[in-house]
This record gives C-alpha cells, sequence and structure tokens, in this order.
C-alpha cells in the first residue's frame, strides 16, 4: 500500500499505540480520522497530525458509531485505511475476576472491533480498494496468564479478521492482524482487575517495552510490504509469536477456496 493521499481511520487514538499510528501517518500524508472517547486527548494528537478529523465516540454504542461511519466516509471521499485498535487489557487471576469483567471486555476489545469493521467493508469491496487493521496482541497468540479474558478477545479478533481475510479476498480489500508485544504505553496501568476497577499502576515489562512511534513504524512498514500476520515484539515475546504464526499457505490455501466458489457452494447447501 502506497500511503501518501490516502485516508485513515483510527479508533484508541487518544494515546499509545493509536496516537503513535496516527503521528506516523501523517508524516508518510496521510489525512487522519481520530476517534476515542476523551475529545480534549484526541484534538492534542490532531494538533500533530496535519489535516485531521476528530470523531469522539464510545465504541460500544452502535447508534454514535453508526453516525461516525458516514461522517468518516463522507469527509474525503471514503476510508483507504481502518484500524480497530480501541481495547482494554486485564491484570486478574481467573478465579478472582468477576463476569462482569469478562463481558466488558467482550465488548469493548471484541464486539466493538468487529462492529468498527462491519460498517466499513460493504464501502471498501464497493470501491475495490483498502485495508482493515486489526491490533490483536501476543496474548493473542499464546495464552498469559492474569489475561485469560484479554487472551479470548484478542484470539477471537483475529480468528474474525483470519476469516474476513478469506472472504474478501477477490475483492481488493486487505485484512492485516497486528500481534504488538509490550509496548510503551499506558496499558497495563488502565488494565482492568478482577473486580472491573482500573489498575492504576504500570509494569517493567510495559515500562520497558517497544517506544510506541517505533512499533508504530514497524507496523506500517509491515502494512505497506503487504503483510498479513504482523508480530511487533521482541525478545520472549518475539519468540511465543513466531512460533504460533500463521503458516503463509494456510492464509493462501483460503483464498483460493473462496476463489473457487467455496462460499457460494456452502450457501446453496443452507
Amino acid at each position: 500500500m502506497e500511503f501518501s493521499g490516502k485516508t485513515a481511520w483510527i479508533t484508541g487514538a487518544s494515546s499509545g499505540i493509536g496516537a503513535a499510528l496516527a503521528r506516523e501517518l501523517a508524516e508518510r500524508g496521510v489525512q487522519i480520522i481520530l476517534s476515542g472517547r476523551d475529545e480534549r486527548r484526541l484534538e492534542e494528537v490532531a494538533g500533530d497530525c496535519g489535516e485531521t478529523l476528530v470523531l469522539p465516540f464510545d465504541v460500544r454504542d452502535d447508534d454514535a458509531l453508526a453516525k461516525a461511519t458516514t461522517r468518516a466516509i463522507g469527509w474525503k471521499d471514503g476510508v483507504d485505511l481502518a484500524f480497530a485498535n480501541a481495547g482494554v487489557s486485564q491484570r486478574s487471576r481467573a478465579v478472582r475476576t468477576d463476569m462482569s469483567v469478562y463481558r466488558d471486555l467482550i465488548a469493548i476489545d471484541l464486539t466493538a472491533q468487529i462492529a468498527f469493521s462491519q460498517g466499513l467493508i460493504g464501502h471498501m469491496t464497493e470501491r475495490g480498494s483498502g485495508a482493515l487493521a486489526f491490533i490483536s496482541s501476543i496474548a493473542g497468540k499464546v495464552g498469559v496468564p492474569l489475561r485469560t479474558g484479554y487472551s479470548a478477545v484478542k484470539f477471537g479478533l483475529a480468528g474474525y479478521a483470519d476469516a474476513l481475510r478469506a472472504e474478501l479476498s477477490q475483492t481488493g480489500v486487505g485484512v492485516h492482524v497486528i500481534y504488538p508485544g509490550s509496548v510503551a504505553t499506558a496499558v497495563a496501568k488502565n488494565a482492568m482487575l478482577g473486580d472491573g476497577s482500573a489498575r492504576g499502576r504500570s509494569d517493567k515489562a510495559i515500562d520497558e517495552g517497544i517506544p510506541a512511534d517505533e512499533a508504530a513504524k514497524e507496523m506500517l512498514d509491515a502494512i505497506a510490504a503487504g503483510e498479513r500476520e504482523i508480530i511487533v515484539a521482541r525478545g520472549p515475546e518475539k519468540q511465543m509469536g513466531e512460533l504460533r504464526r500463521t503458516p503463509e499457505q494456510l492464509f493462501d490455501q483460503m483464498a483460493a477456496m473462496v476463489a473457487s466458489g467455496y462460499m457460494d457452494r456452502l450457501e446453496g447447501e443452507e
């Protein structure tokens, strides 16, 4: 993908990876749409990004998402690249975690990201171009202790994206799944404890993680190169991700099944 002149929409753009992606995309000549709940912080990021549109909303609000999607598509003749990045992490033992925490993680990190994508795939397929990028996690490749719910939703998001990629393989729309390891953001501080409250403190692995701007550059370089599965991690985390990397031939096999009429035959059997 050539970025210059394109329009990108990023959720969870007020800080961390989302804000870093926005700034790096702006450096590459991209017009940016910024979404998140905190309008003030979005405006601060917008100040670094040139031509931007700020669309604050809660990703769990379906009506607000629908209105934001209409505005985003109409702003600059369409959305070329969309990052499903909004989310929250977890730091709690399963035995001490209330079911409400699992339901919140599913709503924020999985259902809302699927809804964001669903609002754009028709637009992109009609144009015959575009790309969707889903921010999963190394915890979406390997189950990580204290993150049972977070791992579950990040695995689920990758599953949705992989299936969607196969369905869209003949449309000109690309689908990328990004698996960050420890990136120096507020993700650990904002993580949910077992009772649903915010953890309120970071941890050494995150504080010493990849700087967010470096991670963003790596992600965008991989998207530009057409990589479907993008692992952005260091040390043992990278090794874990690479051990669980999906072989490229499996992606190709699924795309070939779609091209051969696999979906049409299945639908005809219903």
